[in-house]
């Protein structure tokens, strides 16, 4: 497999090894790609969340008009009293 990477990339994992955080190339470039798994392992969870939140509403029934001045009349009033 052969990897593109910028001048500046390079010199980050060239600096990171130098610097003793890693003990080679391959090691940061394994860090990285755990560090991308774990991200899009979380996009995916949330991706599922909002689709379940979507199908929730949806399945609440239809939704109403609402104006944003009565919305936040009716937020202060809440927070007033309770």
């Amino acid at each position: 497999m052969t990897i593109s990477l910028s001048p500046q990339q390079a010199s980050r994992i060239k600096k990171a090894v130098e610097d003793g955080a890693y003990a080679s190339n391959s090691e940061v470039v394994r860090d990285a790609l755990r560090l991308w798994e774990q991200r899009e392992e979380l996009r995916t969870l949330e991706l599922a969340r909002l689709k379940q939140a979507y199908a929730e509403g949806m399945a609440s029934g239809p939704g109403r008009e609402a104006k944003a001045d009565d919305l936040l009349v009716a937020f202060k009033r809440k927070l007033t009293s309770g």
